[in-house]
């Protein structure tokens, strides 16, 4: 797979993940808990691809480790929020399975991506 097919795809993914996220918060109990932590989640949740876009669009090095930074810290956010309502009682752990496998799945491609980069760029 090539960079281009790799961003496409997870481009896609990422779209995916905040679809789930957002028809996620949509059945959380309508508590001020549920509101409040369902705001958190969608507020990061959905960044994640958004600032995934960025990333695709980088002008330099430096410009796509500082995005990508953004995007990783992101997608941590949202593991964090979804521990959180699961911890909490606010939603059953059956609920937020789903989400955080591809949450993590992610992280760990993302984190990947940014310590290449890095690396990279510390041999020139």
């Amino acid at each position: 797979m090539n960079n281009l097919e790799f961003a496409i795809e997870m481009q896609h993914r990422t779209m995916l993940f905040a679809v789930q996220v957002v028809k996620f918060v949509a059945k959380l109990p309508r508590t001020e808990e549920g509101r409040i932590l369902g705001r958190q989640l969608l507020r990061a949740g959905t960044s994640v691809g958004a600032n995934y876009r960025a990333v695709c669009r980088s002008k330099s090095a430096a410009d796509f480790i500082s995005k990508m930074g953004t995007v990783v810290e992101e997608d941590d956010e949202s593991l964090f929020w979804l521990e959180l309502l699961e911890k909490s009682g606010v939603c059953n752990t059956a609920s937020v399975e789903l989400l955080q496998t591809e949450a993590n799945e992610l992280l760990r491609i993302f984190s990947s991506s940014l310590s290449t980069a890095k690396e990279n760029r510390r041999q020139v």
